[in-house]
């Protein structure tokens, strides 16, 4: 654990190290380096997407999930989110899971490191998929090690609020699109997004879908049972807000089975 004074001079380096770049700093008070967060393989691969023009002002934090931060930034005027997996402190046993059995990263050595920049890619991937079939999802720009950067969603650089905490004047529309993307993401894109709720729904005009570095394809050992605990997620959130549809009746339609009501 580096100490205050080792992480001061570690932060120093870093804004010396952007200023050389002409990199801005948006809103100075808000950009906090966390140590956990900006590590020393962080910075190459944060400098390497630098140079090469994809970043030209970092700003605050948008999001502190569980595996991952996101900051807002811009790249020559446009807002983007620069999506960074924390490699100290992500769950590796978690993101192991979702690893294991998806045909696309079976190569992938049990290294931490290696298995979180393999969860980079992998989200980059399913983000190209599900805008390929036409989900509406960040449009996905670049990757470089554990940083995805990804177009930005929401107003200025304020992000749109998350589904739940939004008053939806037509619940059933948006709960009827919703199901849309579902079966959108299974037929056309061939994924299932395995950690869908309202927790990882943006809402603007309409549903955005974020958090993809879970999903896994449809021939992936688990991806039934994701499907239906997305189903059950997205019906338990709209069942106090308008009609839903059986857990079961969705999820024949959508993949074509005759499973058995419980």
């Amino acid at each position: 654990m580096s100490s205050g004074k080792e992480l001061d001079k570690k932060v120093d380096r870093f804004d010396q190290r952007l200023e050389e770049m002409g990199i801005r700093i948006k809103d100075a008070n808000q950009f906090k380096v966390r140590e956990d967060v900006f590590d020393d393989v962080t910075l190459l691969a944060l400098y390497k997407l630098v140079h090469k023009k994809w970043i030209s002002v970092i700003g605050g934090s948008i999001s502190t999930g569980k595996e991952a931060n996101v900051f807002y930034g811009e790249r020559d005027g446009a807002g983007i989110a620069i999506k960074i997996y924390r490699i100290r402190t992500a769950n590796f046993t978690t993101m192991s899971s979702y690893i294991v059995g998806d045909r696309r990263f079976s190569g992938v050595k049990k290294v931490k490191k290696e298995l979180i920049f393999a969860w980079t890619k992998k989200e980059f991937s399913n983000l190209v998929r599900a805008r390929d079939a036409g989900v509406a999802v960040p449009e996905p720009l670049v990757w470089d090690r554990n940083i995805l950067i990804m177009s930005f969603i929401g107003e200025g650089d304020v992000p749109y609020p998350q589904l739940r905490n939004v008053e939806l004047e037509s619940p059933e529309e948006t709960y009827s699109q919703i199901l849309t993307i579902i079966e959108t993401l299974y037929k056309k894109a061939e994924l299932v997004h395995a950690d869908l709720s309202e927790f990882n729904i943006l809402y603007g005009d309409k549903p955005y879908i974020i958090d993809m570095g879970q999903s896994v394809t449809r021939d992936h050992p688990r991806a039934l049972p994701f499907l239906m605990r997305d189903i059950r997620n997205i019906n338990r959130f709209f069942r106090s807000r308008c009609d839903v549809r059986s857990d079961v009746g969705i999820f024949n339609a959508i993949t074509g089975l005759d499973t058995a009501e419980p």
